[in-house]
């Protein structure tokens, strides 16, 4: 049955009657100003989906809060580093032996051999499978000397990093005993999650157990909020200190003194469908690439506050731009004349990204100046996912997170753009490229590594299976002259840290 129409609010109740609950969850429970006792607040733009369960996109929200950690955690070029294993060595191309530091769970257990093992297990063994697992198998074992093994179905030269992801998290026995696996006081990051109150609020208290250093604030005060309005709002009238994921159209409303712009790992572009219809001529692939203008989305969508597309990948992945080659094999671009005799492409995109449905707009603009005939389909991205990974559209247009869940592109590259990839909205098949995407899987060192993704990168960029549209920044909110220590992390994993503080 259809949803009954609803005549909308008035712009200034709306936003009332939208910090009505921001502001009663921040003063309940002992959260009150930040000035009591210095703790934190924070509205988050996405509530819990699965009750915080560390299997899905909740373990990102946990990573962001601080509250759990793996083995290993990643650095700014995306290079694993210690977190609660202080080392580790390959044995073999499938065994890898991990020695753990010295660190307990938020509850005083240790954090052994066993522990670590028993939550390695339970996320490979979880249904539905973590998404970093979704690639690869792995098998942890405690070992009599209290190291960890691990063994991975195939040669995974990546798992270091891969351990690093929230889903991987590490939790004591206590987490485990009703068949879930429950982050809530049973972790060992800085900050504990004492109390979630569904999709509305949870709260956190310094872990003093933390076996690094403690955190500067003794707890966190958290909101949950899906509407970006709402959020900047909150923080604008001083009901939260950190707001996250501050829409563009609220950012200069805000102005510069609230609102911290930096280079994320998204990159914005149109998928061309290469298979059918009329963009399976490269020609016409090659037209609609001319046509866009990225400076212009940059300027007109997204007030400045994004940078002009370079390549796929941008500059929240720092090395690219040193590494970067020019696409190869690109086919000469139809003239406006044969691109008018093409007749009606569909261009989708969806509307849980606010800016996304305005790129739409200006992008069919830019299409049109260059004879193609363009019908927009804008829904909701769950509306939308299955007919564009069955190439029902000629062009979609969507955020796409290139660093994805091991921070490193090449299982971006391999699942959006070979042949057997898992989200090949281009339906690109591509002998050239799948021998460019292998070459890079298949390297250890970081260097070389890097500099065969950009091959692989210009082998794509050849095809025009992608067209790049913009690099986003990501928007967060709080007054830095007031609050310290939150993390600007391209790769999305952190936000509140054991420095966060407010003055």
């Amino acid at each position: 049955m259809p949803t009954p129409r609803r005549r909308p609010l008035p712009l200034a109740l709306a936003t009332a009657v939208l910090l009505v609950p921001l502001a009663a969850a921040c003063s309940s429970d002992g959260g009150g100003s930040s000035a009591e006792g210095g703790r934190v607040r924070v509205v988050m733009a996405f509530p819990p989906a699965q009750a915080m369960s560390p299997y899905g996109d909740d373990a990102v929200t946990l990573s962001r809060l601080a509250v759990v950690e793996g083995l290993t955690t990643l650095g700014a070029n995306g290079d694993a580093e210690p977190s609660l294993a202080a080392s580790w060595k390959q044995d073999d191309d499938r065994t890898w032996t991990f020695t753990l530091r010295d660190a307990r769970f938020q509850d005083g257990t240790e954090v052994d051999a066993i522990a670590v093992a028993r939550s390695l297990t339970a996320a490979a063994k979880a249904s539905p499978l973590p998404r970093v697992l979704s690639d690869t198998r792995l098998t942890a074992t405690a070992q009599a000397d209290g190291t960890v093994r691990i063994v991975t179905g195939d040669p995974d030269p990546l798992l270091p990093q891969r351990l690093a992801n929230p889903s991987l998290s590490v939790l004591s026995a206590a987490a485990y005993r009703d068949g879930r696996a429950d982050p809530v006081g049973h972790a060992t990051g800085p900050f504990t999650l004492s109390k979630v109150d569904g999709a509305v609020s949870a709260t956190l208290e310094r872990n003093d157990r933390y076996w690094g250093e403690k955190a500067a604030a003794p707890g966190v005060d958290v909101t949950f909020a899906a509407d970006g309005t709402a959020r900047a709002n909150a923080l604008r009238t001083d009901a939260v200190d950190v707001a996250e994921y501050v829409p563009v159209s609220q950012a200069s409303l805000l102005g510069d003194d609230l609102v911290h712009s930096f280079p994320s790992a998204r990159t914005n572009g149109m998928s061309l469908n290469t298979a059918h219809g009329v963009f399976a001529d490269p020609a016409m692939r090659a037209a609609a690439r001319a046509a866009v203008d990225s400076k212009a989305l940059v300027g007109g969508v997204y007030e400045g506050r994004a940078d002009t597309a370079q390549g796929l990948l941008g500059p929240g992945v720092p090395w690219a731009a040193d590494r970067r080659t020019a696409p190869t094999g690109r086919t000469a671009a139809a003239p406006p004349a044969e691109v008018a005799k093409t007749g009606q492409i569909t261009l989708a995109t969806y509307t849980n990204r606010p800016e996304l449905p305005e790129v739409a707009t200006l992008v069919q603009q830019q299409l049109e100046k260059r004879g193609f005939t363009v019908k927009q389909v804008v829904r909701d991205y769950a509306q939308l996912e299955a007919d564009a990974l069955a190439g029902k559209y000629d062009a979609f247009i969507q955020a796409r997170n290139t660093l994805l869940d091991t921070a490193d592109p090449v299982s971006y590259l391999a699942s959006d753009f070979t042949c057997d990839g898992s989200f090949a909205i281009s339906q690109l098949c591509d002998r050239k490229v799948d021998a460019a995407v292998d070459e890079a899987a298949s390297l250890t060192d970081t260097d070389a590594r890097h500099a065969a993704v950009m091959k692989a990168e210009a082998a794509i960029l050849g095809t025009d299976a992608l067209v790049p549209l913009v690099h986003e920044r990501f928007v967060q909110g709080y007054d830095g002259d007031r609050v310290d220590g939150v993390a600007l992390d391209p790769m999305e994993r952190t936000l509140i840290t054991a420095d966060t503080r407010v003055r």
